[in-house]
This record gives C-alpha cells, sequence and structure tokens, in this order.
C-alpha cells in the first residue's frame, strides 16, 4: 500500500537532502584538494552533471570513485580533517557494518535504503560513497563481465542479514564456495593477463560488470555540478555511455522515483553555519 503522506515528505523534502549531500561532497572534495588526492564524480552523479547541471532532480545519493592507493590514502588522512559532523564509515571505524563499503556519513542526519539493517548500529546519516577503482584485465571481457558481477551479488548476499534457518545455512556454504572459487579466477586474469587499458571499481562494488576504457578516464577534466566545479572523467561521454548507453535520453515517468525509504536531512537544525573543517585554521 502507497503511503501518500510519506511520499509527499520525500518530495518536499528531497531538494534539503540534496543539498546536504552537496556539504558532505565539498568537505570530502576539499580534503582531496588540500593533499592532491585524485577524485572523479561517478555513476548518477556524473549523469546529473552532464545532464543536468547538478543532480538528478529525483537522486537522492552522490557517488565519487578514486583509485585504490588513492582510497588508502585519504582513509588516513580524512578523519582529522573533516568536521566533527562528519565520519569516514569503513567496517574498521563502525561497529555493526555489515559490507565492505566505504563512505563519508553526516552524523546531524538519518537515511534508510532497502539495503539496510535497521537492527545494527552503524551510522545511517545521508552520505557520499566512495569507490575504489582498480585494473581490469585487457582480455576476456565477456568473462570478467560476468565474474564481477557475480561477485558483487554473491558478497552482498553473504553479508545480509540472515534468519537461521537450512535454507540460510546451504546459501552461505554455497555462495561462500562459489564467492572463493569466483575470486580465485579474477585473481588469476590479474596475474596473467595485461593491465592498464580498462578500469572499474573492485569487483564486489561492480553490480553492473562495467569495464571503462582508461583512456576515457584520465587525464581527469573538470565539470559542473551545482554551481561547484568537480573533477570528472576526461571524456564524460564515452564513460556515460559504457554505463547507460543513450544517457541522455530521460527515463520514463514511472521510473523517475526516490530510492531511498526515508531520510531526515538534520536531525537537529542547525541555528549557525555548519562547522568548519578541523583543518581550516592550520
Amino acid at each position: 500500500m502507497k503511503n501518500n503522506y510519506l511520499e509527499k515528505y520525500r518530495q518536499d523534502n528531497l531538494r534539503k537532502a540534496q543539498m546536504k549531500m552537496l556539504y558532505i561532497l565539498k568537505e570530502v572534495v576539499a580534503v582531496c584538494d588540500r593533499h592532491k588526492i585524485p577524485y572523479w564524480l561517478d555513476g548518477g552523479t556524473l549523469l546529473g552533471a552532464a545532464r543536468h547541471g547538478g543532480f538528478i532532480p529525483w537522486d537522492d545519493d552522490v557517488d565519487i570513485s578514486m583509485r585504490k592507493e588513492d582510497l588508502e590514502r585519504f582513509l588516513k588522512i580524512a578523519p582529522s580533517e573533516l568536521p566533527e559532523d562528519l565520519m569516514v564509515q569503513t567496517l574498521e571505524t563502525d561497529e555493526g557494518l555489515h559490507n565492505r563499503a566505504y563512505k563519508v556519513r553526516d552524523l546531524n542526519s538519518f537515511f534508510v535504503d532497502g539495503d539496510d539493517d535497521n537492527r545494527a548500529p552503524y551510522q545511517k546519516g545521508m552520505f557520499v560513497d566512495i569507490f575504489p577503482f582498480v585494473n581490469y584485465p585487457s582480455r576476456f571481457h565477456r568473462l570478467t563481465k560476468r565474474l564481477t558481477r557475480s561477485l558483487a551479488v554473491m558478497n552482498f548476499r553473504l553479508h545480509a542479514p540472515h534468519y537461521y534457518s537450512l535454507r540460510s545455512v546451504g546459501e552461505l556454504i554455497y555462495f561462500g564456495w562459489k564467492r572463493s572459487l569466483y575470486l580465485l579466477i579474477w585473481q588469476f586474469l590479474q596475474l596473467w593477463c595485461k593491465k592498464g587499458d580498462y578500469m572499474c571499481s573492485y569487483p564486489y562494488y561492480n553490480w553492473y560488470g562495467t569495464i571503462y576504457r582508461t583512456a576515457d578516464l584520465f587525464p581527469l577534466g573538470e565539470i559542473d555540478f551545482e554551481g561547484c566545479t568537480f573533477k570528472a572523467p576526461g571524456h564524460p561521454d564515452e564513460y556515460l555511455q559504457s554505463i547507460y548507453g543513450e544517457w541522455r535520453k530521460l527515463p520514463p515517468p514511472e521510473k523517475r522515483v526516490v530510492h531511498s525509504l526515508f531520510f531526515v536531512p538534520n536531525l537537529i537544525e542547525p541555528k549557525e553555519l555548519l562547522p568548519k573543517s578541523k583543518s581550516a585554521d592550520k
């Protein structure tokens, strides 16, 4: 049953939520710029920048990507430089987190989507997703796409909340064995195939088996997003074509929906400006 009150709340507050995510993005980028850590807008955020000049009107998340080694630098630096109302969320920093995800979360907000486990004690504020990019094999693309799609699904299934039963135990054994096999094949391809011509996020995050040409990504360019300039793939048209196909074409009206279940942009309404970055006075 559709709840019209909830739907109206989401529509009335979506722009506030987008502005909160823009705030998080700006703080993340400020850390990256200070320390020369390359990043770029990705996924729906890049699509919104290229097609709408900002957020897709019905979008409720922000995606950026970094090379894996650059993300590791960011994870070391950011916790001491982000404002106090933001946190770097990983398996190591937030107890109860099920999946290996990399996010910068806002603590003065609340956000729930279909994948969240409300019983788990991890932070659930609004966030920016950060995806680690690695080199992909230059050959066997069909096999690589199948491997990455399957690894993403299996990793999600294995870390999702389980109600223990014979079926769930069987699934854990089956998917655990299958994931180990697929990881072995992936590592074999990484070891023996030429790399450098293609990149994408680590297989656990590559739901669509997408493979990008490195030449479409680097050297990075710039793109306008909500009146600000951010880093973007050097050839955004080709990059977006790899993800969405005819990306300039709007989806049908029934697909233009907010995906989150519920959000509160501000738990406590700020009476003053948002806190300065910890490094602002350094």
